[in-house]
């Protein structure tokens, strides 16, 4: 996965278009999530889209998260979140601050509020999974 920081530079050369291309290429490179598990406890809640959040504990205790959604932008947004926790163990994604490390990307000014409400749900959803798997 491409590291949050050198991600955040070419966003802030592009301009609006190429930024919706960028996150929606973001949102491709998601590992497939099985249909199996898109059900009603994985789904976030208000997001506009549906979009849906699997963790799995790897071997190692970190967290790697499944995610997909019905909209190819939603789907980006949730790959970028992802870049700031994902294979990480429970504690250390609990220390991140998802806001501050998305800041850069300043979404709410990019992308119309109907595209970022669901965003708090997501980092809410992340961050209760984290605290159950850290104990």
């Amino acid at each position: 996965m491409t590291k949050l920081a050198d991600l955040a530079d070419e966003y802030g050369f592009l301009d609006p278009d190429d930024r919706y291309r960028l996150l929606i290429d973001l949102g491709r490179g998601l590992a497939p999530m099985p249909e199996a598990l898109k059900t009603d406890a994985t789904l976030v809640r208000g997001c506009s889209a549906s979009v849906w959040v699997y963790p799995t504990v790897r071997d190692d205790g970190t967290l790697h998260f499944l995610a997909d959604s019905n909209a190819a932008i939603t789907k980006g947004i949730i790959a970028l979140v992802l870049l700031t926790v994902q294979d990480q163990p429970p504690p250390a994604i609990l220390a991140t601050d998802i806001d501050t490390a998305l800041a850069p990307f300043d979404l709410k000014n990019q992308l119309s509020s109907n595209r970022t409400q669901g965003i708090p749900n997501m980092i809410a959803l992340i961050r209760e999974t984290a605290a159950r798997y850290a104990g």
